[in-house]
C-alpha cells in the first residue's frame, strides 16, 4: 500500500523543477510524488528572467504551484529586481510566494551589499502583495536575523526561513516575529542531531516540510538526486523529531503551508 493510501497528504513547500536534473521527467516525477503522498509543490524561480519556464511548469499541472525571486547567489550576475517586477507576478492564480531571497555569505560574500539590497527589495514586494517571503540563510545569521527584524518592525509581512540549517539564535528571531522554519533532508542527516533539537525546540504548527530537490536528497538516498517525493522521508523525520504520528504530522505541516501559503490553499489573506 503507498504512503499516499495511508495518511493524510503532505506538500513539498520548496524545490526546483525547471533544473535541468529533471528534463524529460516531470510526469514521471509527479506520479511517484503523488504516490509517496506528496500531492502539491512549490516550484522556485531563482533568476527573474526564467520565470516564464517556472510559470509553465505551474500551469501544466494541478498541484504545481510557483514563486519568483533573486536568489542571493545570483545577485552579482543578474539585474537588480524591482518591487514593481515582483509584485506585478503575483497577478497570476498559481504565484504563491516572493523569492527565494536572502544572504549566502559562503561562497558570495563579495556581493554581500547587493544581497542586502535585493532582500529588502524582496521584502517590500512581499508586504505590497502579502505573500510569503522566502530566504535562504547561509553564513549570515547576524545581518539575516537584524535586516529582518529591521523590516518586520518598519511594516509586517509573513516569511519561512526555506532548508533552515542555521543557528538556534537565528531560528528564534525568525519565529519571534512570527515566521516559519521549512525542514530539508539535512534534518534527516544522522549528524544532523543539534538542528533537530532547534526543530524540536520550534512550534510545530510553524514547520513546512520541502525536499530543496535536485538538492539534498535525505536518507537512504542522501548523495543522489532529490526529488519530491523524497518530501515523505524528511516528514517521516519530523514526525519523529515532534514525537507525533506520521499522519498527524503531515496533516499538520499540510495546515502550515495552507495558513502560510494562502494562495495554494484557494484562500484570501
Amino acid at each position: 500500500m503507498t504512503q499516499a493510501a495511508l495518511s493524510p497528504p503532505i506538500v513539498d513547500s520548496h524545490c526546483h523543477l525547471d533544473f535541468p536534473d529533471f528534463d524529460g521527467e516531470h510526469d514521471a516525477l509527479l506520479a511517484r510524488a503523488a504516490e509517496a503522498g506528496v500531492t502539491r509543490m512549490v516550484t522556485i524561480c531563482t533568476r527573474l528572467r526564467l520565470e516564464p519556464q517556472v510559470r509553465a511548469l505551474a500551469e501544466a499541472h494541478e498541484g504545481v504551484f510557483y514563486a519568483a525571486g533573486t536568489h542571493p547567489m545570483s545577485v552579482a550576475d543578474e539585474p537588480m529586481a524591482s518591487v514593481e517586477e515582483l509584485a506585478a507576478l503575483a497577478g497570476h492564480p498559481k504565484f504563491v510566494g516572493i523569492g527565494e531571497t536572502g544572504l549566502d555569505y559562503h561562497y558570495t560574500a563579495e556581493s554581500a551589499g547587493a544581497q542586502q539590497e535585493s532582500l529588502r527589495l524582496h521584502i517590500e514586494a512581499a508586504r505590497q502583495t502579502r505573500l510569503p517571503l522566502i530566504i535562504h540563510a547561509r553564513d549570515a545569521d547576524e545581518d539575516m536575523a537584524r535586516i529582518l527584524t529591521e523590516e518586520y518592525r518598519a511594516g509586517a509581512y509573513s516569511c519561512v526561513m526555506h532548508c533552515f540549517s542555521s543557528d538556534a539564535e537565528l531560528a528564534q528571531a525568525a519565529l519571534d516575529l512570527g515566521f516559519y522554519l521549512s525542514m530539508s533532508g539535512i534534518a534527516a542527516f544522522p549528524r544532523s542531531t543539534e538542528l533537530r533539537e532547534i526543530f524540536a525546540a520550534a512550534p510545530v504548527d510553524r514547520i513546512l516540510v520541502e525536499t530543496d530537490s535536485p538538492y539534498l536528497a535525505p536518507p537512504p538516498h542522501r548523495g543522489k538526486r532529490n526529488e519530491p517525493a523524497y518530501a515523505a522521508k524528511t516528514a517521516a523525520v519530523g514526525a519523529e523529531v515532534f514525537g507525533m504520528d506520521y499522519p498527524d504530522f503531515a496533516r499538520q505541516t499540510s495546515e502550515n503551508f495552507d495558513r502560510l501559503f494562502w494562495k495554494a490553499a484557494g484562500g484570501a489573506a
